[in-house]
């Protein structure tokens, strides 16, 4: 049974990082304009900071998940 706890959790997991994560209110993106007049969050740089700053992040998260969306 503790098996399927983990699969399915895992499963949970997975879908919620192929989700296209919107900022429905856009202060994310108010926030990241506030910070970067050109935001470019392909540059690993501006996409950690944005993440820590405007979103609570954790640099290690906030590497992670900027390397998935493609920052260099």
């Amino acid at each position: 049974m503790p098996y399927r706890s983990i699969m399915v959790v895992l499963a949970a997991l997975t879908l919620a990082s192929c989700s296209s994560e919107e900022d429905v209110t856009g202060s994310i993106s108010s926030c990241a304009a506030g910070l970067y007049s050109a935001y470019n969050p392909k540059d690993m740089e501006q996409c950690v900071k944005v993440c820590k700053v405007c979103k609570h992040g954790a640099t290690t998260t906030c590497t992670t998940s900027c390397t998935l969306r493609g920052a260099h």
